[in-house]
């Protein structure tokens, strides 16, 4: 069952990449801007190149590649001596949720503008947190 639930992150983080984290705007009177994961990541882009590297690898690449690698071990196309270094993957991506909810709580202190979180939010940090639940419970399993 393990197996099956980590193969369905591997369709459902690219869809948390895409969809609404937070809905922002300056005034309250205006509408509100969606923003995502990649639409953050290309704004990033453009103004700070080395922070958008950081970013990319948290966001995307870190969560992608340990759910990746445990799909590997869990269907013995790699050896179990790989999750150790799958759960410092997972762990890793754990500071990207930290790092919207600072911008959440920092956006709505400020008082100027608006911000309201999106669904895609819940399914992007329930992404996460399943994975690392998946990686726990693969790493408790006996192996032979």
């Amino acid at each position: 069952m393990l197996k099956y639930a980590n193969l369905a992150l591997l369709v459902l983080f690219p869809i948390a990449w895409f969809a609404p984290l937070l809905r922002a705007g300056l005034l309250p009177f205006f509408d509100l801007d969606a923003i995502s994961v990649m639409s953050g990541l290309q704004a990033l882009w453009q103004k700070d190149i080395a922070l958008a590297l950081l970013v990319t690898f948290f966001a995307l690449f870190a969560p992608y590649l340990k759910t990746l690698g445990l799909a590997l071990v869990q269907f013995r196309l790699a050896s179990p001596r790989l999750l150790p270094a799958l759960t410092l993957f997972g762990k890793l991506a754990m500071a990207d949720i930290f790092l919207i909810a600072l911008y959440i709580v920092l956006a709505k202190g400020v008082g100027v503008g608006r911000v309201e979180t999106g669904w895609g939010l819940y399914l992007f940090t329930a992404c996460v947190l399943a994975s690392l639940a998946i990686s726990i419970l693969e790493s408790r399993k006996p192996r032979s």
